[in-house]
């Protein structure tokens, strides 16, 4: 196989990723055969995948435009993935052209596309770290500066907090980050609900326990308490699709099929 410019050295092709798995499931050219096979296996278990992670893309969608309408220009995206289909900065400098972004992921395949992808544009940086070593996560120098303005700072946690067990204390993880954050700043966050398909929640979680990166689904009060000390903004902590949507006739009968919750807070 030919490898394409935007694969680093030493990639493994014929090893499916994650990141290039959801970048197949957003409808992305980010991902290889190898990626795609992963993908059909999960589809035979979990036919709403695709659509679970384009509600999902949709809601960081909004939520980024929501933001830069406020008048934020500094992104935190942690647990970003491959910046390519719909990426916070493209969202964001649509509003505010001089908005910076950090993306932080902890594998290291995401985080060499991504440098790879980026590496002509000098206001976004890629960030190797894990949310679960989040004093690590704060102290990197790209993401000390992007706070060490005092301007107002959005920290993206979408699809990633449920990735984190509950003896990781995704809760206290949380704090620190808010409270390591500037005034005015925000927290965009989505979870997979234990709510939305308590039928299907247990086979959701038995296949990504054959991953490396398997899935904690949460309730919403659970999911809800991850905002203390944040003020959320209308309408909540709600299904992905009642997020704000652009059309009210586009959230559908059935916005808990998405089986995930999302909602935004600002910090006093």
């Amino acid at each position: 196989m030919r490898r394409p410019s935007w694969v680093p050295e030493g990639t493994d092709l014929d090893k499916p990723n994650a990141a290039r798995v959801y970048d197949y499931y957003l409808g992305g050219s980010h991902n290889f055969e190898a990626d795609r096979e992963m993908a059909r296996k999960a589809l035979a278990l979990w036919p709403e995948l695709p659509q679970i992670m384009r509600s999902n893309r949709a809601f960081l969608r909004r939520a980024v435009t929501f933001l830069a309408e406020q008048g934020v220009t500094r992104f935190l995206d942690i647990g970003s993935g491959i910046p390519t289909f719909g990426a916070v900065h493209e969202i964001a400098r649509a509003i505010r052209p001089e908005a910076e972004v950090v993306y932080v992921d902890r594998d290291p395949v995401a985080v060499a596309h991504s440098r790879l992808l980026l590496e002509d544009d000098p206001a976004s940086a890629v960030v190797q770290a894990d949310l679960r070593d989040v004093d690590d996560l704060l102290a990197r120098p790209e993401v000390a500066e992007l706070l060490a303005a005092g301007e107002p700072v959005a920290v993206l946690l979408v699809a990633v907090a449920h990735f984190v067990s509950d003896d990781e204390e995704p809760w206290r993880l949380v704090g620190v980050i808010r409270d390591a954050l500037p005034p005015g700043s925000a927290l965009v966050l989505s979870h997979a609900s234990l709510e939305g398909r308590p039928d299907q929640a247990e086979d959701h979680q038995k296949l990504y326990r054959m991953t490396p990166t398997p899935l904690t689904m949460r309730t919403r009060e659970q999911i809800t308490a991850m905002f203390a000390g944040f003020e959320l903004v209308e309408p909540g902590v709600v299904y992905l699709p009642q997020w704000r949507p652009d059309q009210p006739e586009s959230v559908g009968e059935h916005p808990e099929r998405m089986t995930g919750v999302a909602g935004v807070g600002f910090r006093p």
